[in-house]
């Protein structure tokens, strides 16, 4: 077997399209767009370079010069750890653990060079919320930017000696006709007959011109803290901006206290269910493909991207009342989704996992982000837990 470090074009089009093929008999396998992972290793498209980010990737070849392997190392300087910690992600392997481990070994290798302690896997070249953790437990069809995996993987990882860090939990629930408990029912009456309290979806003008104000006031007091970074006004506007093309407002909910933003319930349309008819391309043809599917064929289950309180009103039920009211709205028979799935639920963060059992959903599928300690005599430490 030989390793092959990818330096040019056809290495990089040979890390794509190896995934490809290891996948074709896979039918919950969804080919991500090829611009979402080639984008990540050019500094013309992932900022991090500019932030002094490192990330090198490599191609494994059997005798016969067949690709039966891929691996990506990367140095993220926002990753702010107790040791020095870099990334592998994007790990693709035939069933052979001897190829697996000389994967690991040269990623191991060159973050080792580059003054790293340890390295988790297998994790994104850039933010959580894409291509992050082994899927280990529901392996349907996954979400946009969710990895897929086969099960094998599991062995490969925990047999190197990589340590679970933490789970990511994808919560799932049918949207309409659900019962709620009677407690929480209450708690979230008490809220709505309030006259300060009101709940709505955003539309129109509103959603253009103030959603992403509302939503980084809300943000910036319920997650900063716990995420080590403030949003600015400019930051949420580019958010919003990019989902204009996918954006339904009848996902986007807030909840505001006399007149004043407190809380979100921020969603999309799940659109792999589009995706997967592209291959992975949005030339032409995709394009094409992609505006036919959603208009014709539009995804029937929502995506749950975020979901906040700020802190002062946090504990009084306005969590409920923000479930209950979107419930009510939810359940007219013209709303289109059937199911809402609520992505990357970190087991460090029991507030969230709460939000997600009021809202009486259920595990779907589990994720596992692992971490490597390069002092094998060193204590291993799972991550912290958000109080």
């Amino acid at each position: 077997m030989k390793l092959i470090e990818v330096t040019t074009p056809a290495h990089q089009k040979e890390f794509i399209e190896m995934a490809v093929r290891l996948y074709k008999n896979e039918k919950n396998w969804i080919r991500p767009l090829d611009k979402d992972i080639e984008g990540l290793f050019h500094p013309e498209t992932n900022k991090l370079f500019r932030r002094g980010a490192k990330a090198k990737r490599w191609l494994l070849q059997d005798n016969k010069g067949q690709t039966i392997g891929r691996i990506a190392a990367f140095i993220n300087p926002k990753m702010k750890e107790k040791q020095p910690t870099g990334g592998v992600g994007f790990f693709e392997c035939i069933d052979n653990e001897e190829a697996a481990f000389m994967l690991f070994d040269v990623a191991k290798d060159w973050l080792q060079s580059e003054g790293m302690e340890a390295m988790d896997g297998p994790i994104n070249f850039g933010e959580r919320d894409k291509w992050w953790g082994l899927l280990v437990d529901g392996y349907s069809e996954p979400n946009y930017n969710m990895p897929w995996n086969f099960s094998y993987y599991q062995k490969f990882f925990e047999d190197y000696g990589f340590k679970l860090y933490f789970k990511q939990f994808t919560y799932m629930r049918p949207v309409q006709e659900l019962r709620f408990d009677e407690k929480m029912i209450k708690r979230a009456n008490q809220i709505i007959a309030n006259p300060d309290y009101s709940f709505r979806y955003i539309k129109g003008k509103e959603l253009k011109e103030k959603a992403p104000e509302y939503f980084m006031t809300v943000y910036n007091k319920a997650w900063a803290r716990h995420l080590g970074k403030s949003l600015t006004l400019k930051e949420a506007q580019i958010m919003f901006g990019k989902m204009k093309p996918i954006i339904d407002p009848r996902l986007i909910y807030f909840g505001f206290f006399k007149g004043e933003p407190v809380s979100f319930f921020i969603n999309i349309p799940e659109i792999n269910q589009i995706f997967k008819h592209v291959n992975g391309k949005m030339d032409l043809i995709g394009k094409l493909k992609f505006l036919w599917y959603k208009t014709f064929s539009p995804p029937n289950k929502m995506l749950g991207l975020v979901f906040g309180v700020v802190p002062e009103h946090q504990g009084k039920g306005v969590e409920s009342a923000m479930i209950i009211s979107y419930d009510k709205m939810s359940n007219d028979p013209k709303f289109p989704y059937k199911t809402i799935e609520m992505n990357w639920i970190g087991d460090f963060n029991p507030k969230m996992m709460r939000v997600c059992e009021q809202l009486l959903a259920d595990i779907y599928k589990t994720h596992h982000t692992y971490r490597y300690l390069f002092d094998r005599e060193k204590p291993f430490e799972r991550h912290p837990i958000f109080d």
